[in-house]
Order: C-alpha cells, then structure tokens, then sequence
C-alpha cells in the first residue's frame, strides 16, 4: 500500500521507514575544527553490516520503482532504442580491416576482421562468451605489428582493475599468457612481447591506495613473474607511467604523469646504447604523442598554450628541441591525426567538432564538413591514404565516413537504422550568462513544435571537471528521449571545469573557484526557467561521477528549483576523497581538505555530504545511484550521503538510493544493466516531474 506525498510514491508509513543506518562517534580534526563522520563504518563495503544495510536500501528503492505505473513502457522505449547495429570505424592493421560490431541488444560488441572492406566479415573475439551475463568488458586491445597476435583487455564487473589475455590469429586459439593487476593501461607490442602498465597486488582491490604505477615488459610463452620494469619512479608513488612503440618498432615513448601534465621521454632502438632521453620536461604542462612521420615526432602540448598547439621535434639530433608545427589558434585543439602524411586537425568549436586537413608544412587545406553539430573521430595510419571517421550527434546514431584526402569528399560507409526520425528533433546551442557574466554554452534537445509556456519538464545535464569536453553525442539512454516525446527538453550545459574553451575554461572550475561550476549550473536552470521553457520543480538534475557531485552540491544550494534529483556514482564526500583507490589523482581539480585551513573550509562548505541541509527545506525526490564494484569512486561516497540524506530533515519527497551489484564506475557495463539502470532514472524522474509517459511503436 503507497501513499501519494507531493507527487512522490513513499511507503505510507513515512520517511522514517529508511533503514537504520547506526551513528558512531567518529570525529576528525581539520585545522581545529572537528568534523564528525557518524557513518564512517559504511567505508568498510565488505562487512556483514554494510552488505544488510544495502540490502535493506535496496528493497525500498525497487520496490518504490516497480510501483511506478509505466516503467515497463519506459523500459520498452530504452530497449527499441538500444537495439540498432553498432559498428566503429575500421581500424587497418596489415591490410586488413578490424572493426567492432554489435548487432543491437548484445551486452558487448564483438571484433571482427574484413579483408576487403565489401567482403565477407570474419568473428575475431566475442567477449560475450567470456562471461554469462556480460559483466566481463572489453577494456582496449592491440593487434601485433606483424598482425600474427591479439592482446586484449578485460575488465571483470567493471573494475578498474585489469587482466590481459593474448589470441593467436593464425590458429584462433587463446595461449597461456595471463597478465593480472594491470590498471590504466592499453597494450604496446614489441618484438614477441608487449609493454603494459601496472600496480603490485593490492591488499584490498576495492579500495587500498593505487601507488607506483609502473611499465612491465612480457615475453610472450614465459610466466607473469619474470616481467621486467621498463620505466618506474621509485621516488614519487603518485604518479602514472605508459609506454607507446612506433609501428616500425624503432621508437619508445615513455610518460610520467600525474594529474597536472606529464614528462615525455624517448629511446631510439637504433641507437648503439638505447636509452631514454628527454624529449619534453614540463611536467606542468600536457605533451601527448601524435606520432613519428619522416624522422620528426609530433607532440599536441598546452605549454604556453592554452588551447594546445602541434611541435615537432628532429629525433636524430641528440637533444631534439621542440619547434612550433601548428601553432595555437582561436579554438581549442582537441584531437590530431596522421594521414598519408598529412595531418587530420580536429577543432572544438563551442563544444562541436571541426575537423581540417594540413599538409606536411603544417598548412591548412581543407575542412572536412560535418553533417550537423556533433562529435567526430578519426582512424588513421601515417602511411597509408585509407581515413575514416565516426560522427554521431544527439539524435543522429554513430555513422561511420571513408574520407578522400586527395578529392577531400566523405563517403557514407554505414548508417545505422534507429527507431528515431531526426528529422522530428531540434538540436538548439543557446549561451546564457551565469552567476558572474561568463557565457556558457548548453545545447537543449526537444521536438519540433515546442511551446515555450513555462510548463515543460527538462531533463538537465551537467559534469564540470577534469578538463572534460561534453560534446554532442548520440546516447540512446542518457538522453531522455521518453521525456522529450512526452514535451519535454533534453538539456545538456557545458560548465567550466571542462575543456570546451581551453585550460583557463578547465581552471576556473577547479579547487577554490569549484562554485563557478555550480553557480552555472544553477544559472542554467534559472535561464531556462526565465526563458519560460519550464518552470521550478518541473526540473530534473543528473550527472554522474564529478557530475554526481555536482548534483548533490546544486540540491544543497538551491533545492527549490528542482523537481528531482539523480545523482550517480558521485564524489560525495570532500573530505575524505583522497583517500581511497584513485582519489588522490583529483586533488588537482578539487584541493585536499589537508593542504590548508582555507581548502578545508571550501571543501567541506559545499561538500554534499557535509553541507546537507537539517531545518526542514524542503528537498526534490532523490535517487541515488551506485555499485559494489565500483573502484574508482568507491560505492562508500554514496552509502555514507544517502544515510545522512535519510536521516536528515529535508520534508517528506522520497530519497533512494539504486546499489547496482556486479558492476562497477560505469565504463563496459553491458547493455541489459545499462537498460535496467536508466529505466529507474528515468522513470524516478518522468514519475516525479508529473509526466505521464505511454510507450507507443509508432
């Protein structure tokens, strides 16, 4: 039996059914201020208490969810949705052509090799098999430069944490290498082994401190133990390292990053005593490898460049010294590629793809045209004339392009068929000005025929960090195509904190200019609030990991403009992020609550966890979403915010909180569970925003 309460479901004996989660007397001292931390034993995910205690948020949450009257059209519409053909853009190794497809609902997509791209396709890897429900992902894989072996890279129940296997292509069959405790890695072939980058065995894999990244070298036939470190820091632990090997394996490439930027290094295997030597030094700055064409590395860097430029560097000099290829422009330069010797430059243009072709003089020649609004990527070999690119926008499904240098026309290659007319859609970039003048962008979503009447539920979209571009792209589940059938708006803003303008843009979202994020997001809600397309509290907020954050902080700040609230996977407490597995990468972007009395203060002034209101305000509904295997922001952020949440007086709408089993921070999740997962948000939200929504095949 359920009670209707200001438009939300809730058990009909109140909010006070939340389960009981216990307060302890744990107190931390920052700076003199003490701190108290009453659900500190929900950290510990593997005890016997935390598991109940999940358990019994669980049940409330689906039972909430499976009385909402039209979730099962709402899960109808996700899957129509889901199931079209997927395939990437053909990678070309040895003259063959390797793509990924995926024929509409398999959990994950499957490779395949072409020897004509009008041929026959031949099934190289289905990593479907590897498990029975679809929870062990495809992380990376690496073909060997004699094309004889593929390395590939899994992750089981989407950790972090990755294992390495290797396929003979001649024979199809899987040999004994296994490499385990790979993190943050892809696979780099050299000789009859590959590099790949590592952490030792940790203690607790969920959630003890990652350090001393390092690069491990495996001789293909010989066990895991006798992999030797190929680069390694034995000074500093908080650092990442990677390799890259050239096709024609002449040139290493090395890295040592943390979160600020990165040294880069080079060995010439020629050379009589090969070594590293190196080639960029500031580690306050980004230097990422293009690559090696005629005896020049290419490096895209942000040194003295805000919005990144090309340099070039003469690798047969002994201290090759960095000149400027393609210096840096108006917008910022997100992506570069070789091409038959040319260069394929991709520019973000108010958060949109634009990609140019440069001779090898670094002269512009052409643009390659882009059918609307969108994102693009490219994949390239030096040598070789052959380009193609996928393009995909929010209501355009990813379309894969063969591209001419020479006559620089695009070929249609694969267009996949969608249970969706774009032709129905508007995709609209508005600017609004947020808290201090600064214009940002959003682009907003909805059907032809939209009345601006100050009645329309919206759907708002947000991340802000880590330099993080949030360009247009077709997403079949995050973007609420059930609301915007039934009237609605699908909005999606471009926060500073991201990499849409450059690393100004980034920093003036990060450490103690963080509120710039939230006040523009708040900004966005008002705009679109004045511009009468909606209303307060007809308003759904959503965003996930940093933009999980972002949703609890904007909920504390300003509660009264919205109608409910998703915030997933999210950094929730400020304090203590630092803490656990990865987190002490984020520093740069969100300060410690050690560093400095000032820090703590702002840290813990709009951490959502500690800045919860307890003086009756009244919140939206709440749904908070997580999972056990979540090993970057570790499942412990939300236990600890929705029992705090609970426990707090914020009035009577509901605040859940989805644990998701068997998967982890989000990347590889098969389909169904991505299917399961976005059926509850979006129902919770259509549900608690007074839509209405009926599934029709029409």
């Amino acid at each position: 039996m359920c009670a209707i309460i200001s438009g939300s479901l809730i058990a009909a004996h109140g909010q006070n059914n939340y389960p009981k989660a216990k307060r302890v007397d744990t107190v931390d001292n920052y700076f003199g201020t003490a701190v108290p931390d009453p659900y500190r034993w929900l950290e510990d995910d593997r005890s016997q208490e935390t598991a109940q205690w999940v358990q019994a948020e669980n049940n409330i949450t689906f039972d909430y969810l499976s009385k909402i009257p039209f979730r099962q059209d709402v899960k109808k519409r996700i899957t129509e949705l889901a199931n079209y053909e997927k395939r990437s853009a053909p990678s070309k190794v040895k003259g063959r052509y390797y793509t990924f497809r995926n024929d509409g609902l398999q959990n994950q997509s499957v490779l395949y090799v072409q020897d004509r791209l009008d041929g026959p396709a031949t099934m190289v890897l289905d990593p479907n098999k590897l498990s029975s429900d679809g929870t062990v992902a495809l992380a990376s894989t690496a073909i060997s430069h004699d094309g004889r072996y593929l390395a590939y890279v899994i992750s089981r129940n989407g950790s972090d944490w990755n294992e390495i296997f290797v396929l003979d292509l001649t024979t199809g069959k899987t040999l004994e290498d296994h490499i385990l405790w790979a993190k943050f890695t892809d696979v780099q072939w050299l000789g009859d082994g590959f590099f790949y980058s590592a952490y030792e065995a940790p203690e607790d894999a969920k959630t003890s401190k990652n350090e001393f990244h390092h690069v491990k070298y495996h001789k293909l036939g010989t066990p895991q133990a006798d992999d030797y470190i190929e680069f390694e820091s034995k000074t500093n632990p908080l650092l990442f390292h990677q390799v890259t090997v050239t096709d024609d394996e002449r040139y290493i490439f090395a890295w040592v990053s943390d979160a600020v930027g990165n040294q880069l290094y080079v060995k010439d295997l020629k050379d009589r005593n090969p070594h590293y030597r190196l080639l960029a030094g500031e580690m306050e700055y980004y230097h990422n490898l293009i690559g090696v064409d005629n005896g020049r590395a290419y490096v895209m860097t942000n040194e003295n460049a805000p919005k990144w430029k090309i340099t070039a560097y003469d690798l047969s000099q002994a201290r090759p010294a960095a000149t400027d290829f393609v210096p840096e422009k108006e917008w910022v330069l997100s992506d570069v590629n070789i091409a038959n010797h040319k260069f394929i430059l991709t520019y973000d243009r108010d958060a949109s793809s634009h990609p140019y072709v440069y001779d090898a003089n670094g002269k512009q020649i052409a643009e390659i045209k882009l059918p609307a609004l969108g994102s693009v990527g490219f994949s390239t070999k030096k040598d070789d004339p052959e380009v193609f690119y996928s393009f995909a926008s929010y209501v355009f499904p990813t379309s894969v392009y063969s591209y001419d240098l020479n006559t620089g026309k695009s070929t249609l290659v694969f267009r996949p068929k969608v249970a969706l007319d774009p032709s129905q859609y508007v995709t609209e970039q508005v600017f609004y000005p947020s808290r201090d003048g600064t214009k940002i962008p959003m682009f907003l979503v909805y059907k032809k025929g939209l009345k601006r009447d100050g009645k329309r539920p919206v759907f708002l979209y947000g991340y802000g960090g880590f330099n993080a571009s949030m360009n247009p792209s077709f997403n079949y589940y995050r973007t609420p195509f059930a609301l915007i059938e039934s009237g609605g708006i699908g909005a999606f803003t471009c926060l500073r904190g991201g990499g849409e303008y450059g690393e100004q843009w980034h920093r003036a979202g990060t450490k103690l200019q963080k509120q710039n994020v939230f006040d523009d997001f708040i900004c966005a809600a008002e705009w679109l609030i004045k511009q009468r397309y909606t209303r307060a509290g007809k308003i759904a907020c959503n965003g996930a990991s940093n933009g999980g954050l972002l949703v609890g902080a904007v909920v504390n700040q300003r509660p009264d403009l919205f109608g409910a609230a998703v915030p997933q996977v999210g950094v929730m407490d400020m304090l203590r992020y630092h803490l656990f597995t990865i987190g002490w990468n984020w520093a740069d972007d969100y300060g410690r609550s050690d560093e400095s009395p000032e820090m703590f203060r702002y840290l813990h002034k709009y951490s959502p966890l500690h800045s919860i209101r307890n003086d009756g305000t009244p919140y939206p509904p709440i749904m908070i979403t997580t999972s056990d295997h979540d090993d970057r922001v570790v499942p412990a952020h939300s236990f600890k915010y929705a029992a705090q949440l609970q426990a707090s007086n914020t009035g009577q709408a509901v605040k859940l909180i989805r644990i998701d089993t068997n998967a982890g921070h989000g990347a590889g999740k098969p389909i169904s569970k991505v299917i399961d997962e976005y059926t509850d948000i979006h129902s919770f939200i259509l549900y608690n925003l007074g839509v209405k929504y009926q599934y029709s095949n029409k």
